[in-house]
């Protein structure tokens, strides 16, 4: 939902002249959000805007800017007939063509929607407040989009099954930052995702003390005994989320034996488990998508009650 001035960096070495797709602005139903955007080059794309009719025709005229050299262009879409479409809402799309020369130095990247002219002073002043995961602002005639949000650091503790499924799921989302923690490298899939931090270890548990106090844990082992050493760590060091694989007879046993070794019912409480929801199944998808959907929505929840004390 920001510039990644990275990827995009990334692509235009690999494949030359891109252009970059942005949905600026969204109202009504709309496929997706502000912020969305999606890379086009000549034989290829990543990324999407919502798919459909809206996609087709837009990396269709990408790939005419490409063949013109055009820069930039920046229209209204209304969502409707014209587009073989029933939505009923409309989105803001913005082209850019970009290649080694062209490439932002910095972010926030603000840039005239029109003739090239000087940077207004309300566009100066609101680029220097725009806060990193903030969404794309146009104002007077100009387009800013702020640096990505520091991604969440979220470690997951065992490479059974449930936890590839998990970290499948989470290496592909741009909110997380992963580290896979094992006991030994043979437990990880000799492919891994490439964005995926791999740390084996015999010993996990003492690892807990470098997690940042603002982690978040999803432990999976396959043993209680690392699991329960595991939650102790991580009570000891401080998290931002700590979910835990298990029944809730399971979790009845170590909440006691958490007690017994120091740790206080409060702080107990902190932890979830069992994690996930049973009536997607047993399936190790089915408990990851489970899993994944308890730590997004917690995650939405703190961001509200964030812009609710700043507002």
């Amino acid at each position: 939902m920001s510039f990644d001035l990275t990827r995009l960096t990334e692509t235009v070495r690999t494949h030359g002249a891109v252009v970059r797709l942005l949905v600026s602005r969204s109202a009504g139903s709309a496929p997706r959000d502000a912020g969305t955007s999606m890379l086009i080059w000549a034989d290829g794309a990543e990324g999407t805007i919502g798919g459909g009719t809206l996609e087709y025709q837009a990396i269709a005229e990408a790939r005419e800017m490409l063949a013109t050299k055009a820069t930039l262009r920046h229209r209204a879409v209304a969502l409707g007939p014209a587009l073989g479409q029933c939505c009923g809402g409309s989105v803001t799309l913005v082209w850019e063509r970009f290649d080694e020369g062209t490439l932002p130095a910095s972010l926030p990247f603000a840039r005239s929607l029109g003739p090239s002219e000087a940077m207004p002073e309300t566009v100066a002043r609101k680029a220097k407040a725009l806060q990193p995961g903030a969404l794309p602002a146009e104002i007077d005639g100009w387009l800013i989009e702020a640096a990505p949000a520091l991604r969440r650091p979220l470690w997951i503790w065992g490479a059974g099954h449930v936890g590839r499924a998990v970290v499948h799921i989470a290496s592909q989302m741009p909110d997380f930052e992963v580290t896979w923690i094992d006991t030994s490298p043979e437990r990880f899939p000799t492919t891994p995702p490439e964005t995926v931090t791999l740390v084996p270890a015999e010993n996990p548990a003492p690892l807990m003390a470098h997690a940042p106090r603002h982690a978040q844990h999803l432990i999976f082992t396959y043993a209680h005994s690392l699991d329960l050493a595991l939650c102790h760590a991580a009570l000891l060091r401080g998290f931002d989320f700590c979910g835990l694989i298990g029944s809730a007879s399971k979790w009845a046993r170590f909440q006691r034996r958490l007690m017994a070794l120091g740790d206080a019912p409060q702080a107990i409480s902190q932890i979830t488990c069992p994690i996930g929801d049973p009536n997607l199944g047993k399936q190790p998808i089915s408990i990851a998508i489970g899993v994944t959907q308890a730590l997004l929505s917690h995650n939405m929840n703190a961001n509200r009650r964030h812009r609710s004390a700043l507002s």
